[in-house]
Protein backbone atom coordinates (compact mmCIF):
# COMPACT_ATOMS: atom_id res chain seq x y z
CA UNK A 1 0.00 0.00 0.00
CA UNK A 2 1.53 3.27 -0.86
CA UNK A 3 1.89 5.97 1.48
CA UNK A 4 -0.78 8.20 0.65
CA UNK A 5 -3.57 5.17 0.27
CA UNK A 6 -2.27 4.17 3.87
CA UNK A 7 -2.39 8.04 5.54
CA UNK A 8 -6.40 8.16 3.33
CA UNK A 9 -7.24 4.49 4.77
CA UNK A 10 -6.38 5.38 8.55
CA UNK A 11 -8.21 8.59 8.38
CA UNK A 12 -11.08 6.84 6.58
CA UNK A 13 -11.48 3.72 9.32
CA UNK A 14 -10.17 6.43 11.78
CA UNK A 15 -12.70 8.68 12.07
CA UNK A 16 -14.97 5.70 12.08
CA UNK A 17 -13.55 4.07 15.19
CA UNK A 18 -13.21 6.81 17.09
CA UNK A 19 -17.13 7.45 16.20
CA UNK A 20 -18.18 4.37 17.55
CA UNK A 21 -16.08 4.82 20.99
CA UNK A 22 -17.80 7.56 21.33
CA UNK A 23 -20.96 6.01 21.01
CA UNK A 24 -19.98 3.17 23.12
CA UNK A 25 -19.10 5.50 26.05
CA UNK A 26 -22.78 7.69 25.78
CA UNK A 27 -24.58 4.53 25.66
CA UNK A 28 -22.50 2.64 28.04
CA UNK A 29 -24.97 2.43 30.63
CA UNK A 30 -27.41 0.55 28.28
CA UNK A 31 -25.60 -2.62 27.98
CA UNK A 32 -26.11 -4.99 30.48
CA UNK A 33 -22.71 -4.58 32.92
CA UNK A 34 -21.77 -8.12 32.79
CA UNK A 35 -22.27 -10.27 29.70
CA UNK A 36 -25.23 -12.06 29.49
CA UNK A 37 -23.89 -14.62 27.38
CA UNK A 38 -23.82 -18.80 27.59
CA UNK A 39 -20.09 -20.00 27.73
CA UNK A 40 -19.76 -21.39 24.09
CA UNK A 41 -21.98 -18.65 22.55
CA UNK A 42 -19.09 -17.12 20.57
CA UNK A 43 -17.27 -20.12 19.39
CA UNK A 44 -20.39 -21.51 18.04
CA UNK A 45 -20.49 -18.26 15.54
CA UNK A 46 -16.92 -18.48 15.03
CA UNK A 47 -15.48 -20.36 12.00
CA UNK A 48 -13.05 -23.13 12.64
CA UNK A 49 -10.46 -21.69 10.32
CA UNK A 50 -8.75 -18.27 9.48
CA UNK A 51 -10.25 -17.01 6.17
CA UNK A 52 -8.57 -17.77 3.22
CA UNK A 53 -8.76 -14.30 1.77
CA UNK A 54 -8.83 -10.80 3.77
CA UNK A 55 -12.60 -9.46 4.43
CA UNK A 56 -13.43 -5.84 4.16
CA UNK A 57 -13.01 -3.96 7.34
CA UNK A 58 -17.05 -2.96 6.88
CA UNK A 59 -17.49 -6.87 7.68
CA UNK A 60 -15.39 -6.83 10.61
CA UNK A 61 -16.49 -4.22 12.12
CA UNK A 62 -20.36 -5.36 11.67
CA UNK A 63 -18.89 -8.94 13.45
CA UNK A 64 -17.22 -6.84 16.03
CA UNK A 65 -21.11 -5.49 16.98
CA UNK A 66 -23.24 -8.98 16.46
CA UNK A 67 -20.53 -11.12 18.15
CA UNK A 68 -18.36 -9.34 20.45
CA UNK A 69 -19.70 -6.82 22.05
CA UNK A 70 -22.69 -9.01 23.97
CA UNK A 71 -20.03 -11.28 25.41
CA UNK A 72 -18.24 -8.27 26.75
CA UNK A 73 -18.31 -7.27 30.35
CA UNK A 74 -18.22 -3.86 30.35
CA UNK A 75 -15.37 -2.47 32.80
CA UNK A 76 -15.85 1.13 31.97
CA UNK A 77 -19.36 1.32 33.02
CA UNK A 78 -19.97 3.74 36.08
CA UNK A 79 -22.38 0.78 37.27
CA UNK A 80 -19.34 -1.66 37.23
CA UNK A 81 -18.88 -2.11 41.23
CA UNK A 82 -16.93 -5.76 41.37
CA UNK A 83 -13.44 -6.67 41.92
CA UNK A 84 -11.03 -3.54 42.07
CA UNK A 85 -11.63 -0.91 38.88
CA UNK A 86 -9.52 -1.21 35.86
CA UNK A 87 -10.11 2.24 34.60
CA UNK A 88 -9.79 4.11 31.70
CA UNK A 89 -9.64 7.65 31.43
CA UNK A 90 -10.15 10.07 28.23
CA UNK A 91 -6.46 11.09 28.20
CA UNK A 92 -5.40 7.35 29.10
CA UNK A 93 -7.25 6.10 25.57
CA UNK A 94 -5.80 8.77 23.89
CA UNK A 95 -2.14 8.08 25.24
CA UNK A 96 -3.19 4.45 24.20
CA UNK A 97 -4.32 5.04 20.44
CA UNK A 98 -0.77 6.71 20.12
CA UNK A 99 1.12 3.84 21.55
CA UNK A 100 -0.67 1.31 19.20
CA UNK A 101 -0.15 3.59 16.08
CA UNK A 102 3.83 4.59 17.02
CA UNK A 103 3.68 0.37 17.86
CA UNK A 104 7.22 0.53 19.72
CA UNK A 105 8.87 -2.42 21.11
CA UNK A 106 10.76 -0.32 24.11
CA UNK A 107 13.14 -3.08 25.13
CA UNK A 108 16.24 -1.12 25.22
CA UNK A 109 17.22 2.59 25.81
CA UNK A 110 18.38 2.77 22.02
CA UNK A 111 15.08 1.13 21.19
CA UNK A 112 13.37 4.20 21.57
CA UNK A 113 14.90 6.52 24.19
CA UNK A 114 11.82 8.53 24.69
CA UNK A 115 9.91 5.91 26.29
CA UNK A 116 12.66 4.82 28.61
CA UNK A 117 13.21 8.55 29.83
CA UNK A 118 9.41 9.27 30.22
CA UNK A 119 9.20 5.99 32.14
CA UNK A 120 12.03 7.06 34.28
CA UNK A 121 10.73 10.26 34.82
CA UNK A 122 6.91 8.96 35.27
CA UNK A 123 7.98 6.59 38.02
CA UNK A 124 9.71 9.56 39.94
CA UNK A 125 6.54 11.97 39.41
CA UNK A 126 4.59 8.83 41.00
CA UNK A 127 7.05 7.98 43.57
CA UNK A 128 6.87 12.21 44.94
CA UNK A 129 2.88 12.37 44.22
CA UNK A 130 2.16 9.36 46.50
CA UNK A 131 5.01 10.26 49.27
CA UNK A 132 7.34 6.96 48.83
CA UNK A 133 11.03 7.50 50.05
CA UNK A 134 13.78 8.93 47.33
CA UNK A 135 15.38 6.60 47.58
CA UNK A 136 12.97 4.35 45.74
CA UNK A 137 13.36 3.80 41.86
CA UNK A 138 11.11 2.55 39.79
CA UNK A 139 9.71 0.69 36.90
CA UNK A 140 6.34 0.04 34.89
CA UNK A 141 5.60 -3.67 35.34
CA UNK A 142 2.56 -5.22 33.97
CA UNK A 143 0.68 -6.36 36.68
CA UNK A 144 0.97 -6.40 40.62
CA UNK A 145 1.31 -10.49 40.05
CA UNK A 146 4.33 -9.84 38.43
CA UNK A 147 6.29 -7.28 40.44
CA UNK A 148 5.55 -9.66 43.55
CA UNK A 149 7.18 -11.96 41.61
CA UNK A 150 10.17 -9.76 40.57
CA UNK A 151 10.25 -8.84 44.21
CA UNK A 152 10.30 -12.35 45.27
CA UNK A 153 12.93 -13.50 42.74
CA UNK A 154 15.08 -10.50 43.86
CA UNK A 155 15.11 -11.43 47.71
CA UNK A 156 15.89 -15.26 46.55
CA UNK A 157 19.01 -14.22 44.28
CA UNK A 158 20.15 -11.45 46.73
CA UNK A 159 19.53 -13.80 49.79
CA UNK A 160 21.50 -16.75 48.23
CA UNK A 161 24.55 -14.37 46.71
CA UNK A 162 23.19 -15.08 43.17
CA UNK A 163 23.99 -18.98 43.13
CA UNK A 164 20.28 -19.87 42.16
CA UNK A 165 20.42 -17.95 39.04
CA UNK A 166 23.69 -19.42 38.60
CA UNK A 167 23.31 -23.26 39.74
CA UNK A 168 19.38 -23.87 40.51
CA UNK A 169 18.57 -24.68 43.98
CA UNK A 170 20.40 -27.96 44.67
CA UNK A 171 21.91 -27.96 47.98
CA UNK A 172 20.96 -24.36 48.54
CA UNK A 173 18.31 -23.65 52.18
CA UNK A 174 14.54 -23.93 51.98
CA UNK A 175 13.43 -20.55 52.08
CA UNK A 176 9.67 -19.29 53.85
CA UNK A 177 7.79 -16.72 52.65
CA UNK A 178 5.61 -15.45 55.06
CA UNK A 179 1.52 -13.18 54.04
CA UNK A 180 -1.48 -12.85 55.79
CA UNK A 181 -4.10 -15.68 55.13
CA UNK A 182 -6.35 -12.96 53.10
CA UNK A 183 -3.03 -12.20 50.62
CA UNK A 184 -3.84 -12.13 47.28
CA UNK A 185 -3.44 -15.05 45.67
CA UNK A 186 -0.51 -14.05 43.89
CA UNK A 187 1.61 -14.85 46.38
CA UNK A 188 1.43 -18.51 46.15
CA UNK A 189 1.19 -18.04 42.34
CA UNK A 190 4.95 -16.13 42.73
CA UNK A 191 6.27 -19.15 44.82
CA UNK A 192 5.32 -21.68 43.07
CA UNK A 193 7.47 -19.81 39.79
CA UNK A 194 10.49 -19.06 42.14
CA UNK A 195 11.17 -22.67 42.66
CA UNK A 196 10.25 -21.86 46.71
CA UNK A 197 7.45 -24.22 46.64
CA UNK A 198 3.57 -23.65 47.69
CA UNK A 199 4.10 -25.76 51.25
CA UNK A 200 7.26 -22.85 52.06
CA UNK A 201 4.50 -20.25 51.78
CA UNK A 202 3.57 -19.46 55.41
CA UNK A 203 0.20 -17.93 55.73
CA UNK A 204 -0.57 -15.91 59.12
CA UNK A 205 -3.53 -15.59 61.03
CA UNK A 206 -5.18 -12.01 60.75
CA UNK A 207 -6.99 -9.96 63.79
CA UNK A 208 -10.59 -8.69 64.00
CA UNK A 209 -9.87 -6.28 61.07
CA UNK A 210 -8.28 -8.68 58.89
CA UNK A 211 -4.78 -7.61 58.85
CA UNK A 212 -1.72 -9.46 59.31
CA UNK A 213 -1.01 -10.30 63.23
CA UNK A 214 2.52 -8.98 63.84
CA UNK A 215 3.07 -11.50 67.04
CA UNK A 216 2.04 -14.56 64.62
CA UNK A 217 5.14 -13.33 61.89
CA UNK A 218 7.71 -12.98 64.94
CA UNK A 219 6.81 -16.69 66.04
CA UNK A 220 6.45 -17.98 62.90
CA UNK A 221 10.13 -16.83 61.98
CA UNK A 222 11.29 -18.19 65.20
CA UNK A 223 9.82 -21.22 64.66
CA UNK A 224 11.05 -21.79 61.19
CA UNK A 225 14.96 -20.83 62.30
CA UNK A 226 14.82 -23.20 64.94
CA UNK A 227 13.47 -26.34 62.10
CA UNK A 228 16.75 -25.45 60.13
CA UNK A 229 14.53 -23.09 57.56
CA UNK A 230 15.60 -19.88 55.98
CA UNK A 231 13.02 -16.78 56.43
CA UNK A 232 13.10 -14.84 52.65
CA UNK A 233 10.19 -12.85 52.43
CA UNK A 234 7.42 -11.02 54.32
CA UNK A 235 4.52 -9.48 51.88
CA UNK A 236 2.65 -6.89 53.32
CA UNK A 237 -0.76 -6.30 52.18
CA UNK A 238 -1.68 -2.44 51.91
CA UNK A 239 -5.77 -3.07 51.42
CA UNK A 240 -6.24 -6.85 50.85
CA UNK A 241 -8.21 -8.00 47.54
CA UNK A 242 -11.23 -8.73 50.39
CA UNK A 243 -11.71 -6.13 52.45
CA UNK A 244 -8.67 -3.40 51.56
CA UNK A 245 -7.38 -4.08 54.92
CA UNK A 246 -4.58 -2.24 55.79
CA UNK A 247 -1.88 -4.92 57.33
CA UNK A 248 0.51 -2.81 60.08
CA UNK A 249 3.51 -1.77 57.82
CA UNK A 250 4.92 -0.31 60.77
CA UNK A 251 5.50 -3.25 63.12
CA UNK A 252 5.79 -5.76 60.36
CA UNK A 253 8.92 -3.47 59.26
CA UNK A 254 10.90 -3.59 62.36
CA UNK A 255 10.64 -7.81 62.36
CA UNK A 256 11.76 -7.64 58.76
CA UNK A 257 14.54 -5.16 59.53
CA UNK A 258 15.68 -6.69 62.78
CA UNK A 259 15.50 -10.53 60.90
CA UNK A 260 17.13 -9.08 57.73
CA UNK A 261 14.25 -10.44 55.69
CA UNK A 262 12.91 -9.21 52.55
CA UNK A 263 10.26 -7.06 53.04
CA UNK A 264 7.50 -6.38 49.82
CA UNK A 265 4.58 -4.19 50.28
CA UNK A 266 1.64 -5.25 48.17
CA UNK A 267 -0.51 -2.05 47.87
CA UNK A 268 -2.04 -2.82 44.41
CA UNK A 269 -5.15 -1.29 44.67
CA UNK A 270 -4.79 1.09 47.87
CA UNK A 271 -1.94 2.37 46.57
CA UNK A 272 -3.20 4.83 45.03
CA UNK A 273 -4.43 6.60 47.86
CA UNK A 274 -1.27 7.44 49.29
CA UNK A 275 -1.69 10.35 46.79
CA UNK A 276 -4.13 11.79 49.48
CA UNK A 277 -2.49 13.29 52.59
CA UNK A 278 -4.97 11.58 54.56
CA UNK A 279 -4.34 8.18 53.92
CA UNK A 280 -0.29 8.87 53.88
CA UNK A 281 -0.24 6.67 57.72
CA UNK A 282 -0.47 3.55 55.49
CA UNK A 283 2.85 3.60 54.65
CA UNK A 284 4.46 5.03 58.29
CA UNK A 285 7.96 2.34 58.49
CA UNK A 286 8.01 2.39 54.54
CA UNK A 287 11.55 3.39 54.29
CA UNK A 288 12.26 0.18 56.48
CA UNK A 289 10.78 -1.93 53.07
CA UNK A 290 12.78 -3.36 50.24
CA UNK A 291 10.14 -3.09 47.57
CA UNK A 292 6.08 -1.57 46.84
CA UNK A 293 3.84 -1.71 43.87
CA UNK A 294 0.76 -0.19 43.57
CA UNK A 295 -1.05 0.07 39.78
CA UNK A 296 -2.41 3.44 38.35
CA UNK A 297 -4.59 0.90 35.78
CA UNK A 298 -6.45 0.14 38.86
CA UNK A 299 -7.51 3.75 41.15
CA UNK A 300 -5.71 6.50 38.93
CA UNK A 301 -7.51 5.91 35.16
CA UNK A 302 -4.73 4.54 33.39
CA UNK A 303 -5.40 1.92 30.64
CA UNK A 304 -4.43 -1.60 31.90
CA UNK A 305 -1.60 -2.62 32.08
CA UNK A 306 0.34 -0.15 33.79
CA UNK A 307 1.88 -1.27 37.11
CA UNK A 308 4.68 0.85 39.33
CA UNK A 309 6.91 -1.15 40.75
CA UNK A 310 9.57 0.29 43.14
CA UNK A 311 12.26 -1.11 44.91
CA UNK A 312 15.18 0.14 46.98
CA UNK A 313 17.78 -1.63 46.23
CA UNK A 314 17.97 -1.21 42.18
CA UNK A 315 21.51 -3.30 41.67
CA UNK A 316 19.62 -6.32 43.50
CA UNK A 317 17.09 -6.23 40.62
CA UNK A 318 18.76 -5.76 37.69
CA UNK A 319 21.35 -8.36 38.60
CA UNK A 320 18.79 -10.83 38.99
CA UNK A 321 17.17 -9.98 35.58
CA UNK A 322 19.82 -8.92 33.21
CA UNK A 323 21.16 -10.95 30.55
CA UNK A 324 23.24 -9.70 27.79
CA UNK A 325 23.23 -11.27 24.53
CA UNK A 326 25.88 -9.93 21.49
CA UNK A 327 22.32 -8.95 19.76
CA UNK A 328 21.48 -6.83 22.57
CA UNK A 329 24.54 -5.08 23.23
CA UNK A 330 24.30 -1.09 22.56
CA UNK A 331 26.71 2.09 22.66
CA UNK A 332 24.97 3.21 25.74
CA UNK A 333 24.94 0.22 28.21
CA UNK A 334 25.30 1.03 32.20
CA UNK A 335 24.72 4.76 30.92
CA UNK A 336 20.69 4.43 30.66
CA UNK A 337 18.14 2.71 32.19
CA UNK A 338 17.47 -0.63 30.07
CA UNK A 339 14.21 -1.76 31.30
CA UNK A 340 14.15 -4.55 29.68
CA UNK A 341 16.99 -5.64 32.60
CA UNK A 342 14.48 -4.72 35.48
CA UNK A 343 11.93 -7.46 34.71
CA UNK A 344 10.73 -10.64 33.29
CA UNK A 345 9.71 -9.92 29.53
CA UNK A 346 12.57 -8.61 27.09
CA UNK A 347 9.42 -7.24 25.33
CA UNK A 348 8.17 -4.09 26.85
CA UNK A 349 5.02 -1.43 26.01
CA UNK A 350 5.67 2.32 25.76
CA UNK A 351 3.21 2.06 29.13
CA UNK A 352 4.77 5.64 30.10
CA UNK A 353 2.94 7.42 27.54
CA UNK A 354 -0.86 7.37 28.98
CA UNK A 355 0.05 7.63 32.12
CA UNK A 356 1.80 10.92 31.18
CA UNK A 357 -1.61 12.09 29.57
CA UNK A 358 -3.13 11.18 32.85
CA UNK A 359 -1.18 13.20 35.06
CA UNK A 360 -0.79 16.02 33.33
CA UNK A 361 -4.80 15.99 32.38
CA UNK A 362 -6.14 15.77 35.84
CA UNK A 363 -2.72 17.16 37.91
CA UNK A 364 -2.51 16.14 41.34
CA UNK A 365 -5.43 18.44 42.30
CA UNK A 366 -7.76 16.46 39.95
CA UNK A 367 -7.03 12.92 40.86
CA UNK A 368 -7.23 13.59 44.05
CA UNK A 369 -10.95 15.02 43.83
CA UNK A 370 -11.96 12.16 41.84
CA UNK A 371 -10.71 9.82 44.61
CA UNK A 372 -12.34 11.19 47.22
CA UNK A 373 -15.35 11.48 45.26
CA UNK A 374 -14.87 7.32 45.14
CA UNK A 375 -14.48 7.21 49.78
CA UNK A 376 -17.61 9.34 50.10
CA UNK A 377 -19.85 7.52 47.77
CA UNK A 378 -18.67 4.19 49.32
CA UNK A 379 -19.38 6.36 52.59
CA UNK A 380 -22.19 7.04 51.63
CA UNK A 381 -23.94 3.18 50.82
CA UNK A 382 -22.25 1.89 53.98
CA UNK A 383 -24.78 4.31 55.81
CA UNK A 384 -27.30 3.11 53.78
CA UNK A 385 -26.38 -0.65 55.20
CA UNK A 386 -25.90 0.67 58.50
CA UNK A 387 -29.30 1.72 58.47
CA UNK A 388 -31.20 -1.03 57.27
CA UNK A 389 -31.53 -3.74 59.62
CA UNK A 390 -31.88 -6.28 56.65
CA UNK A 391 -28.09 -6.12 56.24
CA UNK A 392 -25.25 -5.98 58.11
CA UNK A 393 -21.52 -4.79 57.00
CA UNK A 394 -18.56 -7.45 57.85
CA UNK A 395 -14.96 -5.92 57.48
CA UNK A 396 -14.08 -2.21 58.51
CA UNK A 397 -14.25 0.38 55.60
CA UNK A 398 -10.83 1.63 54.63
CA UNK A 399 -11.65 3.64 51.75
CA UNK A 400 -13.99 2.72 48.68
CA UNK A 401 -15.35 -0.84 49.38
CA UNK A 402 -17.75 -1.98 51.36
CA UNK A 403 -18.08 -5.82 52.16
CA UNK A 404 -21.81 -7.11 53.44
CA UNK A 405 -24.15 -9.43 53.62
CA UNK A 406 -27.91 -9.94 54.00
CA UNK A 407 -28.76 -11.05 57.66
CA UNK A 408 -32.00 -13.26 56.62
CA UNK A 409 -33.78 -14.08 60.22
CA UNK A 410 -35.25 -17.35 58.35
CA UNK A 411 -31.80 -18.60 58.11
CA UNK A 412 -31.28 -21.69 60.01
CA UNK A 413 -27.53 -21.58 60.16
CA UNK A 414 -24.55 -19.55 58.19
CA UNK A 415 -24.45 -22.54 55.45
CA UNK A 416 -27.87 -21.72 55.08
CA UNK A 417 -27.48 -17.60 55.12
CA UNK A 418 -24.26 -18.09 52.73
CA UNK A 419 -26.72 -20.00 50.11
CA UNK A 420 -28.98 -17.15 50.32
CA UNK A 421 -26.22 -14.18 49.52
CA UNK A 422 -24.77 -16.42 46.75
CA UNK A 423 -28.02 -16.24 45.79
CA UNK A 424 -28.57 -12.58 46.10
CA UNK A 425 -25.51 -12.13 44.38
CA UNK A 426 -26.44 -14.12 40.66
CA UNK A 427 -29.84 -12.61 41.05
CA UNK A 428 -28.42 -8.97 41.43
CA UNK A 429 -26.02 -9.68 38.28
CA UNK A 430 -28.61 -11.47 36.52
CA UNK A 431 -30.25 -8.04 36.09
CA UNK A 432 -27.44 -6.58 34.13
CA UNK A 433 -28.06 -3.23 35.93
CA UNK A 434 -25.28 -3.36 38.26
CA UNK A 435 -22.18 -5.68 38.81
CA UNK A 436 -20.81 -6.66 42.07
CA UNK A 437 -18.62 -10.21 43.21
CA UNK A 438 -17.98 -11.43 46.15
CA UNK A 439 -15.48 -12.88 48.63
CA UNK A 440 -15.49 -15.46 52.00
CA UNK A 441 -14.30 -13.50 55.11
CA UNK A 442 -13.45 -15.67 57.64
CA UNK A 443 -15.78 -18.50 56.14
CA UNK A 444 -19.09 -16.22 55.74
CA UNK A 445 -20.33 -15.36 52.02
CA UNK A 446 -19.61 -11.38 51.39
CA UNK A 447 -20.72 -9.35 48.96
CA UNK A 448 -18.28 -6.53 47.90
CA UNK A 449 -19.08 -3.20 46.04
CA UNK A 450 -16.43 -1.12 45.11
CA UNK A 451 -16.99 2.70 44.31
CA UNK A 452 -13.93 3.57 42.01
CA UNK A 453 -14.67 3.47 38.00
CA UNK A 454 -13.80 6.85 36.35
CA UNK A 455 -17.18 7.96 35.48
CA UNK A 456 -19.53 6.67 38.46
CA UNK A 457 -21.78 9.36 39.64
CA UNK A 458 -23.83 9.63 43.25
CA UNK A 459 -27.01 8.55 41.10
CA UNK A 460 -25.04 5.34 40.33
CA UNK A 461 -24.52 4.23 44.03
CA UNK A 462 -27.90 4.85 44.62
CA UNK A 463 -29.45 2.94 41.75
CA UNK A 464 -27.25 0.23 43.13
CA UNK A 465 -28.44 0.28 46.52
CA UNK A 466 -32.06 0.26 44.89
CA UNK A 467 -31.37 -2.51 43.08
CA UNK A 468 -29.95 -4.61 46.19
CA UNK A 469 -32.73 -3.91 48.40
CA UNK A 470 -35.54 -4.38 45.96
CA UNK A 471 -33.80 -8.02 45.65
CA UNK A 472 -32.81 -9.16 48.91
CA UNK A 473 -36.68 -7.78 49.66
CA UNK A 474 -38.26 -10.51 47.12
CA UNK A 475 -35.95 -13.28 48.57
CA UNK A 476 -36.61 -12.54 52.41
CA UNK A 477 -40.65 -12.24 51.82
Amino acid sequence: MKKKQLSDEIRSWGYRIVDRIADYYEHIEEYPVRSQVEPGDLLKQLPSEAPLQGESLEQILQDFDRMILPGITHWQSPKFFAYFPANSSLPSLLGEMLTAAIGAQCMKWETSPAAAELEQRMMEWLRNLAGLPSFFEGVIQDSASSSTLCAILTAREKYSSWNINASGFSGKPVYRVYCSEEAHSSVEKAVKIAGIGRENLVKLPVDEAYRLDPAALKEAIVKDRTMGYTPLCVVVALGTTGSTAIDPLPEVADICSKENIWLHVDAAMAGSALILPEYRWMIHGMEKADSIVFNPHKWLFTNFDCSAYYVKDRAALVNTFAILPEYLRTRVQGKVNDYSDWGIPLGRRFRALKLWFVLRYYGLEGLQQRLREHISMAAWFENMLRNDPCFEILAPRTMNLVCFRLHSTTAGDEDELNRINERLLQEINKTGKIYLSHTKLKGRYTLRLVVGQTYTEQRHVEEAWEVIRSIAKQLTA
